[in-house]
C-alpha cells in the first residue's frame, strides 16, 4: 500500500492515496454525502475515475458488498472465455465490451485487497511493470539478442533465476508446479501428462478406465444417502455428503480425462464439441415448438424427448 492514508467514500471504503485521484474521482470521495445527493457519475478515460466507481459500488451496490476474492474467481475464468470468443469473432465492441470485464475483475480484487490493507492498483501495476522491465534486457539495457527464439530463451533463463530465487525464500518449485492455469479439464489433463513423464502412469489405457468404472462406484455408493429430506437435525449430516459427492465427482471427470489422454483425444475440444452439439438440438427443439405455438417450458418431457431425436436425425 502507499504511504498515505486511503481515501474513503464516507462508509470506510478505502481506494487510493490523493496522489492518485483524478479532479472527478477526487470529488466524489474526499467528503462523505448522502447517497440519494451523490451525482450519477460520467464515464470518462481515466484510470482513477474508475477505481472510484469502484469503491463507490462496494460501498452502495448491495451485490458488490457482498463480494470476496474467492467469490470472484468463477467471474474471472468466464470474463476471460468470453474475450477470447469475442476477439475470435473480431467486432470491435464486443471486444471493448469484453476486455472491460476482465479489467473490472482486476480492479475489483485489487479494490478488496486494499480493504484488506494488503496492497492497491499502484502495486499491482508497479510489480507488472517490474516484471516487464526485468525480462526484456534485449529491449532496455541494450543486450543483443538475434531473434524471437533468443528472445524466448532469455525469459526463460530470467524465469529461471526467478525460480532459484524463489527457492531460496523457502518457496520451492516442485515438479507440477510448472502447469499453468486454465479451466479444469486443462489442468487435469497437463497434469496427468507431466505425471506420466515421471513415470507415473498406467502403461494401456484398460487401467485407466478401470480406475474410471472404480470412481464411478464410489459415487453412485454416495447417491441414495444424499436423496434423504433435509431437516435441522440432519442438515450438516446432508452438508458433509455433498462435500463427499463433490470429491468423487471430481475424481470421476480427472479419471475421464485419464482415458481421454491415454487415448489421445483432446478432452477439452471433447467437451466443447459436446457442448455445441447439445446447443444445436435444444435450439432445435425451441424452433419447432415455436412453431406450434408452445415452449419448452409448457411442453412435456415425452414430447422434448420425441424432438431431441428428431434432432439427432437432422445432424
Amino acid at each position: 500500500m502507499t504511504d498515505n492514508k486511503p481515501l474513503s467514500t464516507g462508509q470506510d471504503t478505502p481506494i487510493l492515496s490523493p496522489q492518485r485521484l483524478s479532479p472527478v474521482a477526487a470529488v466524489s470521495v474526499l467528503a462523505p454525502v448522502p447517497v440519494n445527493l451523490v451525482p450519477k457519475p460520467q464515464p470518462t478515460a481515466q484510470l482513477s475515475d474508475l477505481l472510484a466507481l469502484m469503491a463507490r459500488l462496494r460501498s452502495d451496490c448491495p451485490w458488490d458488498k457482498k463480494q470476496t476474492n474467492h467469490s470472484l474467481l468463477p467471474y474471472a475464468i468466464e470474463e476471460a472465455y468470453e474475450l477470447a470468443e469475442a476477439v475470435q469473432t473480431d467486432d470491435d465492441e464486443d471486444i471493448k465490451g469484453e476486455l472491460g470485464d476482465v479489467l473490472l475483475q482486476v480492479i475489483f480484487h485489487c479494490q478488496l485487497y486494499a480493504e484488506q490493507g494488503r496492497f492497491d492498483v499502484g502495486d499491482v501495476m508497479y510489480t507488472l511493470q517490474d516484471k516487464l522491465i526485468r525480462r526484456h534486457p534485449h529491449v532496455f539495457e541494450r543486450e543483443s539478442l538475434p531473434d524471437a527464439a533468443a528472445v524466448k530463451q532469455r525469459w526463460d533463463d530470467i524465469k529461471a533465476a526467478e525460480v532459484a530465487e524463489r527457492a531460496r525464500r523457502g518457496k520451492p518449485k516442485r515438479r507440477l508446479d510448472a502447469i499453468k492455469a486454465g479451466s479444469a479439464l486443462m489442468q487435469a489433463e497437463s497434469l496427468q501428462k507431466a505425471a506420466s513423464k515421471l513415470g507415473f502412469d498406467w502403461a494401456e489405457v484398460e487401467g485407466a478406465i478401470d480406475k474410471l468404472e472404480e470412481e464411478i462406484a464410489e459415487l453412485k455408493a454416495l447417491i441414495p444417502s444424499a436423496k434423504q429430506t433435509v431437516t435441522d437435525s440432519n442438515h450438516a449430516l446432508i452438508n458433509r455428503q455433498r462435500v463427499e459427492i463433490e470429491k468423487e465427482l471430481g475424481d470421476c471427470v480427472f479419471g475421464l480425462v485419464n482415458v481421454a489422454r491415454k487415448l489421445d483425444v483432446d478432452i477439452e475440444a471433447a467437451t466443447l464439441t459436446c457442448v455445441h452439439k447439445f446447443r444445436s438440438r435444444f435450439g432445435f427443439i425451441e424452433d419447432a415448438l415455436a412453431k406450434q405455438g408452445q415452449t419448452p417450458e409448457t411442453s412435456s418431457l415425452e414430447e422434448l424427448d420425441a424432438l431431441w431425436a428428431l434432432a439427432k436425425q437432422y445432424e
